[in-house]
């Protein structure tokens, strides 16, 4: 079921752990990442990242960002294979937080991370 057509369960009302439950998996931060980096992008062009995202979770993820207004569609009456997405305001709001944690990462990882790109 798309995650439009449902609640969403969210586990506290917390701020943080909501955030988590919509940003706490590993995809949806590359999902951010990659349209802050590129810019547009299709659904054939996540597939290519260098983490290897299945199309599942691909489209998953695609949806949950989609109906939290994180991320929109380019064309929102075409399928969703052939369509290209674009954050929102609201998306392109996470570019200061993934680019605090890169830099965190940075600085606090690349001990134990030898081939981790420098921010």
């Amino acid at each position: 079921m798309a995650y439009r057509e449902k609640n969403l369960d969210w586990r506290s009302p917390c701020p943080v752990s909501s955030a988590l439950d919509v940003l706490g998996d590993k995809w949806s931060l590359l999902i951010i990442r990659d349209l802050i980096i590129h810019g547009t992008r299709t659904y054939s062009e996540f597939l290519e990242s260098p983490e290897h995202i299945s199309t599942n979770i691909l489209a998953s993820r695609l949806d949950l960002l989609t109906c939290l207004k994180l991320i929109e569609r380019t064309n929102p009456d075409a399928a969703s294979r052939n369509n290209a997405y674009h954050l929102t305001e609201s998306g392109a709001a996470l570019r200061p937080t993934l680019e605090a944690l890169g830099k965190w990462a940075s600085s606090h990882l690349s001990d134990f991370h030898a081939g981790m790109l420098k921010m």
